[in-house]
C-alpha cells in the first residue's frame, strides 16, 4: 500500500483559479498541493486572447457577470480587484496594453502570465503534480484524495476545475461530480460565449457571405452589444455574437442592426440630393462590403438609382438594415464555447470563503461556479478574485 502524503491544502485543477488560490494560501504559510490532469499548468490561460492573454478589463463589474444569485460575485470582485492584479503583473515586469473597452492584454505571449503564477506558487513553497487523474475523493474529518500518481490528506480541500468548455484543453466533468457526491446543487451548465448557428434554409439566403466582418449592434431579451460580428458558414460569430450568446436561449429571436453608425432612411434622403442617379446598392456598398449589400438588397429589394425608391420602399430598406430579425438553430456548442454558462449553485457557497455551508473544508472557484462573465478578460478576473478569497481562508 502506497503512503499517504499529508497536506493542509490540496488544489485540484492548476488553471488560473487554482494557481492563484495556491499562491494565496502559500503566503500565509499554508503546505499546498496542487493537482491538474494536464501536461502543463494554465493551458486554457496559454490559449487566451488569441495567445496574448485578456488578463483583466479597467472596467470590472458585478453588472459584467451573469449568475443565478447575481450578489454573490461583489464581494469578491471588491476584496481583490482588477487593479491588484495588475500590480502583480507590473511586479514581474510584464509589459501590456489596453484594446477596446478596457481589455488587457500582454504585450509578450500568455505564457509570461502562466509563468508569473507558477513562479509566484513555487516561492511559497506549492508543490505541483502534473498529469494527475483523480480516481476518488472521500470524506472522514479530512479528505482523502486517491490518484494515480499517489494518495493524498488534507483538511482543505479546494475545487478549480473549469467548465466544460474548450474540452479539448483538459476541461472535466470533476467539478460537477463532486459537487454532486456532497450533495451541492449544480445550476444546469450550457456553453457560454459562443458561436450561434443558423437553419439550413438562413444560411441558403446568406450564401457567399461567410468570412465577412461587419460592426453592428445586437440585441436579445433586453441586452444589446456594439461590435465585429463575423459570418461564418454555420451562422455568426465575432466578439459581439459571443457577448450576446450568454442571453440567448433556444427559441429566442436576436435582433441585428447592420448599420448602428448611420439612419440608412435619412443617408437615402440625403442621397436623393446629392448623388441622385447611382445605384443603392453601390451606395450602401461604401458604408459596408458590396459582397454584402448587394447580397441583402437582392432577395427583397430590386435595386435601381437612389432617386427613384419612395418613402415606403425607405421604410423596407431601413428594416432590412437595421432590424434584422434571426432565430438561431443553436450553438457551436462546448467545443467552441469560451466559459459555461450555469455550474455549482452560489446559493451552496459562503459569498466571503467559497466555503461550502454544509461541507466544511471543501471551496468552489472559479468557472466550476455559476459565475459567467462577459468577453473581455471578466472571466480571467473571476479567477483572480475567486482564488484570491478563497486562499484567505483555506
Amino acid at each position: 500500500m502506497s503512503s499517504i502524503q499529508q497536506f493542509e491544502v490540496v488544489i485540484i485543477g492548476a488553471g488560473a483559479a487554482g494557481l492563484m488560490c495556491a499562491h494565496t494560501a502559500g503566503r500565509r504559510g499554508r503546505t499546498v498541493l496542487l493537482l491538474d490532469r494536464a501536461e502543463s499548468v494554465g493551458e486554457k490561460i496559454q490559449i487566451s486572447g488569441g495567445g496574448h492573454c485578456n488578463f483583466t478589463n479597467l472596467l470590472v463589474g458585478a453588472d459584467n457577470y451573469l449568475s443565478n444569485n447575481p450578489h454573490f460575485c461583489k464581494s469578491a470582485l471588491k476584496r481583490f480587484t482588477q487593479f491588484d492584479f495588475i500590480q502583480l503583473v507590473e511586479k514581474h515586469k510584464i509589459g501590456y496594453h489596453e484594446k477596446t473597452l478596457g481589455q488587457l492584454f500582454c504585450n509578450g505571449g500568455a505564457g509570461e502570465i502562466v509563468r508569473l503564477l507558477v513562479d509566484e506558487c513555487l516561492t511559497v513553497g506549492v508543490e505541483i503534480q502534473k498529469r494527475c487523474v483523480v480516481k476518488k475523493i472521500e470524506k472522514e474529518g479530512y479528505f482523502s484524495i486517491t490518484t494515480n500518481r499517489g494518495n493524498y490528506r488534507s483538511e482543505s480541500l479546494v475545487i478549480a476545475t473549469g467548465g466544460l468548455s474548450m474540452l479539448t484543453e483538459g476541461a472535466a466533468h470533476l467539478g460537477y461530480e463532486v459537487a454532486k457526491q456532497f450533495d451541492i446543487d449544480i445550476v444546469a451548465c450550457q456553453p457560454g460565449l459562443v458561436p450561434l448557428t443558423l437553419s439550413t434554409q438562413v444560411l441558403k439566403d446568406m450564401e457567399g457571405l461567410s468570412g465577412i466582418s461587419v460592426d453592428v449592434l445586437v440585441s436579445c431579451n433586453g441586452h444589446s452589444f456594439h461590435g465585429s460580428m463575423l459570418f461564418t458558414h454555420n451562422g455568426l460569430s465575432g466578439p459581439v455574437i459571443l457577448q450576446i450568446s450568454n442571453y440567448w436561449g433556444p427559441g429566442d429571436e436576436i435582433v441585428i442592426n447592420l448599420l448602428p453608425g448611420c439612419n440608412i432612411g435619412e443617408r437615402i434622403e440625403k442621397w436623393k440630393s446629392e448623388r441622385p442617379k447611382v445605384e443603392l446598392k453601390n451606395l450602401i456598398g461604401e458604408l459596408l462590403t458590396k459582397r454584402l449589400a448587394n447580397r441583402w438588397l437582392e432577395p427583397s429589394v430590386r435595386n435601381k438609382p437612389v432617386n427613384q425608391y419612395n418613402s415606403r420602399e425607405i421604410d423596407e430598406i431601413f428594416n432590412l438594415f437595421h432590424k434584422w430579425h434571426v432565430l438561431p438553430a443553436g450553438t457551436e456548442g462546448y467545443r467552441k464555447a469560451e466559459v459555461t454558462r450555469g455550474g455549482v449553485d452560489t446559493n451552496e457557497l459562503s459569498s466571503k470563503t467559497f466555503e461550502a455551508k454544509r461541507v466544511g473544508g471543501l471551496y468552489f472557484i472559479g468557472e466550476v461556479l455559476d459565475v459567467t462573465g462577459w468577453l473581455g478578460g471578466y472571466n480571467l478576473q473571476w479567477a483572480w478574485s475567486s482564488g484570491y478569497c478563497a486562499g484567505q481562508y483555506v
